[in-house]
């Protein structure tokens, strides 16, 4: 990872917003993504006890997936019809899924997430690894495709290679990178990871 590069867009954003993420410059972007209430939203609605509830847990994916800015228009009426073709087995699958890969084991329930996808030709990085950012928005990433290539290339990261089909291998060799870039940079811009890697795509233009 290119350390200079890194810096240097440190150093240029604070130029343009020098109270990071509290800049009333960027209040406009903040509210219309509002990843803090959504964030919110999400760890009632996919709490530990109510996975009880199969159905509702599916029906939350569905729910959260229409009213979230960073899933592309495109995606989310498939989302919503896939919820409601899917078999009781399949929402069983898709509620253990989205359980362990949020409270227990995480490679797992990505695994799992992703296999049910794959079904309905679903299986997008921005759909896998959307919960799980909003469920804990400073420790798991939202992965955007064209975002994801050009950090990789722009900061220079080696060992890495970009593949549509999302991997848990992938994830989590790019989590430590961004973690690692997070810890470099003012807490001012790394609080909300999706936030942070906005940051980074702001850098690159």
């Amino acid at each position: 990872m290119n350390l200079n590069k890194l810096k240097e867009a440190e150093a240029s954003f604070f130029a343009f917003y020098p109270k990071g993420f509290e800049d009333e410059a960027l209040l406009p972007i903040i509210k219309r993504h509002n990843t803090a209430k959504i964030g919110q939203s999400v760890r009632e609605m996919f709490a530990p006890d109510n996975f009880a509830k199969t159905e509702q847990i599916c029906e939350s994916f569905a729910k959260i997936v229409s009213k979230s800015s960073l899933v592309s228009l495109f995606e989310k009426p498939k989302v919503r019809d896939m919820v409601k073709q899917l078999s009781m087995e399949q929402q069983d699958m898709l509620s253990i899924g989205l359980f362990e890969l949020l409270h227990a084991n995480q490679e797992k329930g990505f695994e799992i997430l992703v296999d049910i996808l794959s079904t309905y030709k679903l299986a997008k990085w921005s759909i896998v690894t959307l919960i799980p950012y909003y469920y804990a928005r400073d420790k798991d990433f939202f992965i955007k495709p064209t975002t994801t290539k050009d950090i990789i290339k722009f900061f220079e990261i080696s060992g890495l290679e970009y593949k549509p089909k999302p991997t848990y291998a992938f994830y989590t060799r790019y989590k430590k990178v961004l973690l690692e870039m997070k810890s470099q940079v003012s807490p001012m811009i790394s609080q909300d990871n999706a936030g942070f890697t906005g940051f980074l795509m702001m850098a690159m233009k």
